[in-house]
C-alpha cells in the first residue's frame, strides 16, 4: 500500500509537467502565427494581384491584340508590347455629296459628285497604354480615341455637265474627289465616333474582365480627332 501511494504522489507533478510544457508548445505555435501573420498575408495579396495581371493581360489580348505595361502597386509587372501601331474599335459607313458649280460669261459647268467612305475610329498606340493594378481599384490609361483612317468605297458621279465654252476641266474633277474624304471625315466627327469607340472599348472591357476592384479608364491626351 505504501508504495502505491508513493506511485500516486509522484504521477501528479509528471503530469503537470507535461501538460505545462504542452500549453507553452502551443503558445509558442499561436505567437509565431501571429508573427507571421503580416508577411503571409502579403505574399497572398501579392499572388492574387499577379494572377489578376495575368488575366488582365489574356483580356487585353483578346479585345485589342496587345500587351498593355502593367503595374502592380507601383511595380513594372510586365512591359507593354505592341504588335500593331493602331487598334480599330469602330469603322461606320459614311455617304457625302459635293457639287461644283461654276458660271462664266454665261457659260456654267456643273459637277456633282456622291462617294461612299468607311471611316475607322480607335486609339493610337504609339502613345502609352498602361494598367495599374492596385488593391482598391484597376487604372487604364490610354488616349483619346480618333479617327484613324477614311477609306473610299466607291464614288458616283450624279452631274457632269459643261458649259458651251466653260468646259470642265481634270484639275475641276480631281478637286472634287479630294473634297470628298475631307467632308468624310467631318461628317463622322460630327456624328461624335471617335467617343463611341472609347464607350465601345470600356464596355468590352467590363464584359471580358471581372475583378473585384472596380476598373476605370482614364484618357490621357487632349486631341479626339485628327
Amino acid at each position: 500500500m505504501s508504495k502505491s501511494a508513493e506511485s500516486g504522489r509522484f504521477s501528479w507533478p509528471i503530469a503537470f509537467t507535461f501538460l505545462g510544457l504542452i500549453i507553452a508548445a502551443v503558445v509558442i505555435i499561436v505567437f509565431l502565427r501571429l508573427e507571421s501573420w503580416p508577411a503571409r498575408t502579403a505574399a497572398q495579396g501579392t499572388t492574387e494581384l499577379e494572377r489578376l495581371g495575368r488575366d488582365l493581360r489574356s483580356a487585353f489580348i483578346d479585345v485589342a491584340h496587345l500587351q498593355p505595361r502593367i503595374t502592380i502597386n507601383n511595380r513594372v509587372y510586365l512591359e507593354q508590347s505592341i504588335p500593331t501601331s493602331e487598334l480599330v474599335i469602330l469603322s461606320r459607313r459614311i455617304e457625302v455629296e459635293h457639287e461644283l458649280l461654276h458660271s462664266w460669261v454665261g457659260s456654267a459647268k456643273r459637277v456633282k459628285l456622291h462617294g461612299t467612305f468607311t471611316v475607322k475610329a480607335g486609339f493610337d498606340l504609339r502613345q502609352d497604354l498602361a494598367v495599374d493594378i492596385g488593391t482598391d481599384e484597376i487604372v487604364v490609361q490610354l488616349p483619346h480615341a480618333q479617327l484613324l483612317g477614311v477609306e473610299q468605297e466607291r464614288v458616283d458621279v450624279l452631274a457632269f455637265e459643261n458649259g458651251f465654252w466653260n468646259r470642265i476641266s481634270a484639275n475641276d474633277v480631281q478637286n472634287e474627289l479630294s473634297i470628298l474624304p475631307q467632308l468624310a471625315r467631318e461628317k463622322a466627327a460630327e456624328s461624335n465616333l471617335p467617343s463611341e469607340a472609347e464607350d465601345a472599348l470600356e464596355k468590352q472591357l467590363h464584359e471580358r474582365i471581372h475583378t473585384r476592384q472596380p476598373l476605370r479608364l482614364v484618357f490621357t491626351s487632349s486631341t479626339k480627332t485628327d
